[in-house]
């Protein structure tokens, strides 16, 4: 195993390197590459072993042996005699998978994620090794040329050597995938004709009409917290955000009590619940119960992925014949507090990519191979799209649409969200072409409602809100916190704890409770965590925080 790198080799080697500029956007040789026409197969078999996402999805195919894993070896491992062998990786344990197929000395060939930090932890762990940048280039020019061309090159650089490989992120700064689908018809027999600003006073004063008209009882619902990713406070922040406390705070992976915004965020949390138009139950609802309340019609919104097929949707309209839905269209205004519609922007690259301290250089080399196959134009068409007349047809329009999940034949049938766990490695969403067909593709087009002009108007005012400085990735690490890696179970289960005494406390009482809180927080660790993002910020380790020329300051106080 490759040996591990410290902070120092980071400061000597890659510091600059990370937050540096642009790397040239040609490398030598590259443009005598011929790419796929100059392979040949391995003399002697080569093992590729691919990370595969395990979600738990009912009625998804076997991750690592269906249709589509055959597919793969058919068209691309029989050709240069490489034997494709996909590994799943459950979703929500990947870094214990990891660290057991790292113990085991059964690394993935490839290892990837979504999250830098969890590139960086294992690098740290000597779980990745560097690979040639003019070496991918020739081997992969196509898969090379889309990092060239979307700015990622001055990415791939850590302690001096070349570690990562990026994918794209179509419309990054947007998560229009994700939409809040509301009650519209309890709106307007509360006298609204419109989706008041779920993070403001008007809201609670609508849900407040709906509990006294006798319409629901709890109609802000409310689940519990599972942990990472919790109360992300970005509509509660100041904008332009300051950028020390964007390194400290910003990060969503551990709650963030202690900052203003996160007392700002929790502080409503509590006014809700004293309102009485929180479920008083909400800490024992787990995410299931939180979505069947919803399709039950006792709760106001739910908010999910969408996709082709949208079962919970279906099961909503089954429950509910005569009920209108609306989509939350993403806000461009200030609310009535002066807070903004703010939001946490994805990372401007997908999957991030990065080869095993323990494949040989066939094996990394056929990975890259891999890596170029499945980015080619009709390659990546079929595993997004799959067959047509078992997994898609063509509308009047002559578009792709999708089969709906449960009438595609099993013999055929695709993974988890048309497969995207397996295409991922080049790209984190499916395109159509335009911005208006991807998402008429990405939705159900046999529902009682049709949602195409809500969401696309949901991209483009996030693309107005991204442009006035309201949608920012979060500071990414160059190296691994120590102190996330010994403190973040513990924090956010105590976070968790601390949280849901918060909501239920007196509104006379929450600031002080809040006071005391924080310190108790800060205690178990979190002060360690802040200082830790800190001192990396100020040694050159951090990105940093973007600059908007059209930026538009909040202004409560």
């Amino acid at each position: 195993m490759a040996a591990k790198i410290t902070r120092r080799d980071f400061l000597r080697g890659s510091a600059a390197a990370f937050v540096g500029t642009m790397m040239a956007g040609t490398i030598a040789g590259a443009e005598e590459a011929a790419g796929m026409d100059s392979w040949e197969a391995f003399s002697d078999t080569v093992t590729l072993k691919i990370p595969v996402y395990d979600r738990g999805a009912e009625g998804v195919p076997d991750v690592t042996n269906n249709y589509w894993t055959q597919w793969v070896q058919s068209e691309f491992g029989d050709k240069y005699n490489i034997t494709v062998e996909f590994v799943g990786i459950t979703r929500s344990d990947v870094m214990t998978d990891y660290a057991l197929l790292g113990a085991a000395g059964d690394l993935p060939t490839i290892l990837m994620e979504y999250d830098y930090d969890k590139l960086a932890t294992w690098a740290t762990e000597g779980y990745l090794t560097e690979y040639d940048l003019d070496q991918f280039a020739e081997i992969a020019p196509t898969y090379y040329q889309g990092m060239v061309d979307r700015d990622q090159l001055q990415y791939v650089e850590m302690a001096g050597g070349n570690y990562l490989v990026l994918s794209e992120r179509p419309y990054y700064e947007s998560t229009y995938t994700y939409n809040t689908f509301v009650r519209m018809d309890w709106l307007r027999e509360v006298g609204y004709d419109y989706i008041p600003n779920m993070a403001s006073q008007e809201y609670i004063d609508a849900m407040l009409a709906i509990k006294e008209a006798g319409i629901a009882d709890y109609p802000a619902g409310g689940a519990m917290l599972t942990g990472v990713g919790s109360d992300q406070s970005y509509p509660w922040r100041t904008y332009p955000q300051d950028e020390e406390n964007w390194v400290m705070y910003g990060d969503y992976q551990i709650p963030s009590l202690s900052s203003a915004e996160n007392k700002a965020l929790l502080k409503f949390e509590n006014q809700k619940y004293n309102a009485g138009i929180t479920n008083p139950e909400y800490y024992t609802i787990d995410s299931e119960t939180d979505k069947s309340n919803f399709i039950n019609g006792t709760t106001f919104a739910y908010s999910g992925y969408i996709s082709a097929s949208m079962d919970w949707l279906e099961s909503f309209y089954d429950q509910n014949l005569d009920a209108e839905l609306a989509v939350a269209v993403q806000s461009t205004e200030l609310n009535g507090e002066g807070y903004a519609p703010a939001y946490r922007a994805n990372n401007p690259f997908g999957m991030m990519i990065g080869f095993s301290s323990l494949a040989s250089e066939d094996e990394i080399k056929a990975a890259m191979m891999y890596m170029e196959w499945m980015c080619q134009d009709d390659t990546l068409e079929t595993f997004q799209w799959g067959i047509e007349g078992e997994n898609f047809t063509y509308d009047d329009n002559g578009s792709k649409v999708s089969v709906e999940y449960s009438e595609q034949s099993s013999d055929y049938k695709q993974g988890y969200n048309n497969s995207i766990d397996y295409w991922c490695i080049v790209t984190a969403s499916r395109s159509t072409g335009t911005i208006e067909e991807t998402i008429e593709s990405s939705l159900p087009q046999n529902l009682p409602q049709n949602f195409n002009d809500d969401v696309i108007q949901h991209y483009y005012n996030q693309v107005q809100v991204a442009d006035y400085g309201w949608a920012v990735t979060d500071c990414m690490f160059g190296d691994s916190l120590e102190s996330v890696t010994e403190y973040q179970e513990t924090l956010v289960n105590l976070y968790i704890e601390l949280r849901d005494k918060l909501v239920v406390a007196s509104e006379d009482e929450f600031d002080s409770l809040y006071e005391e809180y924080a310190q108790q927080y800060l205690d178990a660790g979190y002060q360690e965590v802040i200082d830790e993002r800190l001192a990396l910020f100020n040694d050159g380790m951090t990105t940093k925080l973007p600059t908007y020329e059209a930026a538009v300051a909040t202004t409560f106080e």
